[in-house]
């Protein structure tokens, strides 16, 4: 069996993976272009999670897999801030928060009713509803220091909120047509009720020209929501827990995510005038090949074993938060006119 070489430079232990992802991004564009109700997002999962089911990756390709289903995927995110205006992004952030808000809460409140009554432990059942609430495995990682979260509860969050990741980028594209929506609401409600970042991003580019966008602002501004919630989380806790959040609170600015702030720098620069149509054309291109790959890196890092081990009571309670989230955000968007 392959290994990479511990003594080679980081980059060149990233290439075979790396070049592996783009290989199957490839692909899933040439099937993007012979069935586009496809898309090509889609097919890069599930080709990533077929290879992962009968054999996961790991030697020599595993660290660029790894490295492709986090930076590439927020380096794209970047990239398509090149395509909107500061105008755009603050009037759908706006927009989308009274449905945000609605979902937060109505996540965090039934992860603790249900999750009790389903005898998940607190811990667990925090980290699934802040994952499921806000933006999956980012979230669980923010918020799991916080409230000492053990190595297997941290595993088993992210399994559960892995599982319903996959089923919303299927799911969701074809809840949207089948609703009528157009590409603003399914945006709207992609990125309320969908709860990993990889997820909206592949349902909003599998349902056509003009959600993605839209899409990916809501998600950036849930995302922020991470910063309160383990605030609260941090007030929560005992002082004798250790120094915690609240002693350190420079740590606060750490909670935000790189590419949300390279995602407004690039939306100010294009705001400004400073790209050009030849750099737009060239960051589209970039930005769904990115995507593409990511999301197959993501198939690839697919752990059917962890996702057994979780057990039936954690994957049910994320189920239930998933269909509660979506319930929630589909009423919201019918009480503000969202959906016509």
């Amino acid at each position: 069996m392959f290994r990479p070489d511990p003594t080679a430079p980081r980059i060149v232990r990233l290439v075979p993976g790396i070049a592996l992802c783009l290989l199957m991004a490839g692909v899933s564009f040439a099937i993007g272009t012979v069935a586009p109700v496809v898309g090509s997002a889609i097919p890069a999962i599930a080709i990533g999670v077929a290879i992962a089911a009968i054999r996961r990756p790991g030697g020599l390709v595993q660290p660029g897999i790894a490295f492709s289903g986090k930076w590439l995927l927020q380096i794209a995110i970047v990239l398509l801030g090149a395509h909107l205006s500061l105008q755009d992004v603050v009037a759908v952030g706006a927009e989308s928060l009274p449905v945000m808000l609605s979902t937060l809460t109505v996540c965090l409140l039934a992860a603790w009713a249900v999750g009790r009554w389903m005898r998940v432990d607190g811990r667990l059942r925090t980290l699934i509803g802040v994952g499921t609430g806000i933006c999956g495995a980012s979230a669980i990682a923010a918020v799991a220091p916080v409230i000492a979260a053990t190595t297997g509860e941290i595993a088993y969050a992210v399994s559960t909120i892995f599982v319903f990741n996959i089923a919303a980028a299927v799911a969701f594209p074809l809840l949207g047509h089948a609703l009528g929506l157009d590409a603003h609401t399914f945006g709207l409600l992609a990125g309320t009720a969908i709860n990993d970042t990889s997820s909206v991003v592949a349902a909003a580019t599998t349902f056509g020209a003009g959600a993605l966008g839209f899409a990916v602002v809501v998600k950036l501004v849930r995302t922020l929501m991470i910063v309160p919630i383990a605030v609260g989380l941090a007030l929560r806790q005992p002082r004798e827990s250790g120094p915690g959040l609240l002693r350190r609170p420079w740590r606060i600015v750490t909670l935000v995510p790189w590419f949300i702030v390279g995602f407004t720098l690039m939306v100010l620069a294009n705001s400004a005038g400073l790209i050009s149509d030849a750099a737009h054309t060239v960051m589209a291109v970039a930005s769904a090949l990115l995507i593409a790959a990511a999301l197959a890196g993501i198939g690839l890092s697919t752990d059917l074993v962890a996702i057994r081990r979780a057990g039936w009571r954690p994957l049910a309670l994320g189920g239930i938060l998933s269909l509660l989230v979506t319930a929630t955000a589909l009423g919201a968007l019918a009480l503000t006119g969202g959906l016509g």
